[in-house]
C-alpha cells in the first residue's frame, strides 16, 4: 500500500480529533450543553474507531519532523469568517469563504470565531478522509458514508452552537428585574414614558404584552420601546408575535403555552434573536430548552391579577425546575417588595411582574425598589453558598 495516502489519514484523522476535543468542551463548559457534548463526543470516539482499526500502521508513517507544511501550519491558525445568519445557513458557502480567507490572525477575538475556525477544520478533514476512502486500496478500511455522515452532522452542530454563543451577551442580562408593558396595566398611559421610568429605575428586560389591539396600532409603539431600550442597553421583548418581534427587530419573543411551538419560531427568528417560554411543571420546562428556549418563566408562583385563569404553581415547582435544568429561569405571577427575596432564594435568575410596578403611583420608584431588594436577595444567596 502506498504511503503517501496513509500520512494523510493519520494527519487528518488528528486534526479531526483536536478540533472536536476543542468543540465538546465549548459545549460542555461554556453552553453546559449535555446533548451538543454527546453529539461531538459520539463523531470524536467514532473517529477514534477508525484509526484504530489501522493498528500501528499510521503511526508508523508519520513523520511530523519531516512534514513541509508544518511551518506554515503552526504559523496560520484557522480562521473563521463572520457568523452572520447566511453564512451560517449556507455551508458550502462557508467552506468556499473560508478558504478564501486569508486572516492569519494569532489569536481568535471571540468564542464564536473559536467554533467556526475549529468546525472548519474538523469538516475539512471529514472531507479529505472521505475522498481518501474512495481510493480502492483504502476502501476496505475507511467508510466514505461514515465520514460523509459525520461532516452533516457536524454542520447541524456548529450552526447550533454559534447560536447559542450569539444570544449568550442577551442571556446573561436575565439576571434582575423583567417588567411586563402590560395594556390593562399600563392604563391608558404612554407607553414610552411608562418604559422610560421602568429603565430609569434600573429594570434590565422590557416585554410589550397586549392582547387587544390590532398589530398595526401595536406597530409603532413596539418601534418605539425597541429604539429607546437599545438606546438604554435594555432588552426588549415581544410577547407572542412572531411576526411584530421581526418587524422592529425586537431582541427576542416570548411564547405561552398555547402559542406559537418555541421550535417553530426558532427556525424563523434569526440566530441572535432569544425565546423564553411559559412552563407550569418541569416536564414542560425541559421540553422547551430542548426545542431552543433560552430562557424559562416559571409560573404562577403567587395568585395574581395580572392575568387570568394563571395557575399558581408555587416555590416548590421553581425550585424542583431549578434543579433539573440550568437555563436561565424568570420567575412570573404575583410577585411583589414582600415575597421577592423568596423567589430569589428558590432560584429565580430574573423576576417579572407588572402590577408590582405599574400599579404603583411612582412607577420608578416601584422598580427601584424591587431591583435593590433582588440585588440584597443575590447578595445574600451568594454568601449562603460561600460560607
Amino acid at each position: 500500500m502506498p504511503h503517501q495516502p496513509l500520512r494523510i489519514v493519520d494527519a487528518n484523522l488528528n486534526r479531526a480529533a483536536e478540533g472536536l476535543r476543542v468543540l465538546e468542551d465549548v459545549a460542555r463548559f461554556i453552553l453546559n450543553d449535555a446533548v451538543l457534548s454527546q453529539q461531538l463526543r459520539t463523531i470524536r470516539h467514532n473517529l477514534a474507531d477508525a484509526g484504530r482499526s489501522w493498528g500501528i500502521i499510521l503511526l508508523e508513517e508519520r513523520d511530523s519532523e519531516r512534514d513541509v507544511g508544518r511551518e506554515n501550519a503552526t504559523a496560520n491558525p484557522p480562521s473563521a469568517v463572520a457568523n452572520s445568519p447566511s453564512v451560517i445557513a449556507d455551508r458550502p458557502a462557508v467552506i468556499a469563504s473560508r478558504r478564501r480567507s486569508n486572516l492569519n490572525k494569532q489569536s481568535y477575538p471571540d468564542l464564536i470565531s473559536l467554533v467556526e475556525a475549529n468546525a472548519n477544520r474538523v469538516e475539512e478533514s471529514l472531507r479529505v478522509l472521505e475522498e481518501l476512502a474512495r481510493l480502492s486500496e483504502l476502501s476496505s478500511k475507511l467508510d466514505a458514508a461514515k465520514f460523509e455522515q459525520a461532516r452533516f452532522s457536524l454542520y447541524s452542530v456548529e450552526k447550533e452552537m454559534v447560536s447559542r454563543l450569539t444570544r449568550q451577551d442577551k442571556v446573561k442580562q436575565l439576571t434582575g428585574l423583567y417588567v411586563i408593558l402590560d395594556k390593562q396595566a399600563v392604563a391608558g398611559r404612554d407607553e414610552l414614558e411608562v418604559a422610560t421610568e421602568i429603565i430609569q429605575g434600573g429594570a434590565r428586560v422590557i416585554q410589550l404584552r397586549d392582547k387587544q389591539s390590532y398589530k398595526g396600532e401595536l406597530l409603532p409603539i413596539a418601534q418605539g420601546l425597541k429604539e429607546l431600550c437599545t438606546k438604554s442597553g435594555v432588552l426588549f421583548i415581544v410577547n407572542d408575535y412572531l411576526d411584530l418581534a421581526l418587524a422592529v427587530d425586537a431582541d427576542g419573543l416570548h411564547l405561552g403555552q398555547k402559542d406559537l411551538p418555541v421550535h417553530v419560531a426558532r427556525k424563523e427568528l434569526p440566530i441572535d434573536k432569544i425565546i423564553g417560554s411559559s412552563v407550569t411543571t418541569v416536564s414542560r420546562a425541559i421540553e422547551m430548552r430542548d426545542e431552543g428556549a433560552d430562557y424559562i418563566a416559571v409560573g404562577s408562583m403567587f395568585p395574581t391579577k395580572g392575568k387570568e385563569g394563571a395557575v399558581v404553581v408555587g416555590l416548590d415547582m421553581l425550585k424542583q425546575v431549578r434543579q433539573a435544568i440550568s437555563s436561565p429561569l424568570v420567575a412570573i405571577g404575583g410577585i411583589d417588595e414582600r415575597n421577592v427575596g423568596e423567589v430569589i432564594a428558590a432560584g429565580a435568575d430574573c423576576v417579572a411582574v407588572i402590577n408590582a410596578v405599574l400599579g404603583k403611583s411612582d412607577t420608578r420608584k416601584a422598580t427601584r425598589q424591587l431591583v435593590s431588594q433582588i440585588k440584597g436577595a443575590k447578595r445574600k444567596c451568594q454568601g449562603y453558598q460561600t460560607s
